[in-house]
């Protein structure tokens, strides 16, 4: 059978999920309850919800009686590790870009590996259908990016097509059609055969699944040769060659795996019954094994403790409260999560996790927390080594495309964080920004850049190199408003401590000892007390409570929160409830540790 492997690139949120849906369903792939109109692709609520395609799924189509793999690819820069492996499967990739948007950092990020792959390119404008769009000048902007991005003359001779992926059509033209036949004809005539070299098996895990059953599964192309069940084959490692036996084999097909006995040159396959295998390592032939070059799997760039919840409100919400429940959840991580790792600490009831940045960890966070966990995570910090005798820190590339009214405001901000400008580039009404910056300065940048730019910033970022150490970055300014005592908040203490800053809480929610539960509108933090009642006289009723004209609480989100905290806070996850707190409850306690700190530094 003839074979295609194409896989599909979009800026986050440009229809990539629907439109692997769309080939899905036009190729027959239904499942029962098709009349709901639920994607078939989606995952989860997370994924859903954040726009963002996190971890990249293969599927599978017959058309015209050529197999076509499809391989769906992670939308944000900080899943970029998984997007280079993943492009190494493909031979051709469609680039699906938005009518109005046009092309994105993002894609500019993912399509720049995929031209240096040499892959060939489909453009596919989708959203048409939207009011105010531009197609035209779309195509055109595709075009430059194509040329700035040093695409051979070949390259830049790509294909386009039209449609919208919501209303199920693609086309050649602007002219609307019954289907999205023309662009599966598309990659039929566009997309290469896949290369089959001469000589034995080789084939390069470059993806990785899980199954509580199987172990790890490692998912590949076979480039050269045949890859059998039972087979003996040798796996190059970086630091030698391991002798091992296929178990089982399973090719993609439609939204599952099938099993069979062999597979042919070309197609991608999952590999059931190797030990201890990495990214990057070549399952190849037993008796004269032969390598691929490795390829190298982003190094992680932040650091957070997760703990148990050791707040006094602990296990009123969670299913899974316990240390062995939260090690045991983090080492499952692991298996599939690449980017991510995971150390013991001193403490039996905290652990390190090393991930690729906020939304990384923050995504993890959140999804334990709707699998019903409970869970206390300290302030994201990056990772410093020393190199040659000095301390370096992760640098990133950030990209920001803004309207010009506020380009004065980003630049100001992302240089008061030790960002240096690289480019400044007028794209009609919009500046394109390119900075080199700490990933330090990068923690709570997003918020305060969409606050000065009334949400219009674009903003991306991918790792760059390790440079040294920049010096101290500003963080928040203002202290917090601590809470003194346990109890419920009354309206009547609200209502009194306004003028000292605004709050994170409602009248009537419980809170506890040094939980944050406002921020003062003053450095330094402050102590106070929320749940003082009004004391009742005869002259004075309670009714009149009510009247206290209260603010509404800030709402903060989980990503919010990791940035907000600083060295001595953390935030208390819990199924229904984000708090944050003072990593040391008790203020006399606090007071003397500072204390302490203070004595050593002053003594080191």
């Amino acid at each position: 059978m003839n074979i295609r492997n194409i896989a599909i690139i979009a800026h986050v949120d440009h229809g990539k999920t629907t439109l692997v849906d769309k080939i899905l369903h036009q190729t027959n792939v239904f499942r029962a309850n098709q009349e709901t109109g639920d994607l078939i692709m989606d995952s989860n609520d997370l994924e859903r919800e954040r726009g963002i395609t996190i971890f990249s799924k293969n599927a599978s189509v017959v058309y015209k009686d050529v197999k076509i793999n499809v391989i769906d690819t992670p939308g944000h820069a900080d899943f970029g590790g998984e997007v280079e492996r993943v492009l190494k499967m493909a031979d051709g990739v469609i680039l699906l870009v938005d009518a109005f948007e046009g092309p994105m950092p993002q894609t500019r990020f993912v399509l720049q590996k995929a031209l240096q792959l040499n892959l060939k390119p489909i453009v596919v404008i989708n959203k048409v259908d939207k009011p105010n769009c531009r197609p035209d000048e779309v195509h055109d902007a595709v075009f430059d990016l194509f040329f700035n991005l040093d695409a051979t003359e070949e390259q830049l001779n790509f294909p386009t097509f039209y449609g919208s992926g919501k209303n199920g059509w693609f086309n050649n033209s602007l002219t609307q059609c019954d289907d999205i036949t023309p662009l599966l004809d598309g990659i039929l005539e566009y997309v290469p055969e896949p290369k089959i070299g001469e000589g034995t098996l080789q084939l390069q895990i470059t993806s990785l699944d899980y199954s509580s059953f199987l172990g790890r599964i490692a998912v590949g192309k076979v480039t050269r040769g045949t890859i059998k069940e039972n087979q003996p084959i040798s796996l190059v490692q970086a630091d030698g060659i391991k002798k091992t036996r296929v178990r089982e084999l399973y090719i993609f097909e439609s939204l599952g795996k099938k099993k069979v006995t062999e597979v042919m040159p070309g197609d991608i396959c999952a590999v059931v019954g190797i030990e201890d295998f990495n990214i990057g390592d070549t399952i190849a032939d037993f008796e004269n094994p032969e390598a691929l070059p490795v390829i190298s799997v982003d190094e992680p760039t932040m650091n957070m403790q997760f703990g148990i919840n050791n707040s006094p409100l602990f296990g009123k919400d969670g299913k899974f409260v316990t240390s062995r429940h939260l090690r045991d959840r983090l080492m499952k991580e692991t298996e599939k999560n690449l980017a991510l790792r995971v150390e013991d600490t001193d403490s039996a009831d905290t652990f390190m996790v090393f991930g690729r940045g906020i939304l990384h960890l923050g995504v993890l966070i959140e999804t334990m927390r709707r699998e019903g966990y409970e869970l206390t995570v300290g302030q994201p910090k990056v990772i410093v080594k020393t190199i040659d005798g000095k301390k370096h820190e992760p640098y990133e590339t950030l990209v920001v495309d803004v309207p010009q009214e506020f380009a004065s405001k980003v630049i100001d901000l992302v240089t008061r964080r030790k960002g240096e400008m690289l480019i400044m580039e007028t794209k009609g009404d919009m500046q394109h920004l390119e900075f080199e910056i700490p990933s330090r300065g990068l923690i709570g940048l997003r918020t305060q850049m969409l606050t000065a730019t009334a949400g219009e910033a674009v903003m991306a970022h991918r790792f760059n190199d390790y440079k040294p150490w920049k010096g101290a970055i500003p963080g928040r300014n203002n202290g917090v408003l601590i809470a003194k005592e346990a109890g419920s908040t009354t309206a009547y203490s609200l209502d009194k401590l306004q003028d000292r800053g605004f709050f994170f809480v409602d009248p009537g929610e419980e809170v506890y000892k040094g939980m944050i539960i406002g921020e003062n509108n003053k450095p330094g933090d402050l102590v106070v007390n929320p749940n003082e009642g009004k004391k009742l006289t005869n002259m004075r009723a309670s009714g009149t409570d009510g009247a206290a004209s209260i603010a509404p609480k800030t709402l903060m989100t989980l990503e919010e929160c990791m940035e907000y905290i600083q060295h001595d806070e953390c935030i208390e996850v819990t199924p229904n409830i984000i708090r944050m707190r003072k990593t040391i409850l008790d203020e006399e306690e606090r007071k003397r540790f500072q204390k302490t700190m203070k004595t050593e530094e002053v003594g080191g």
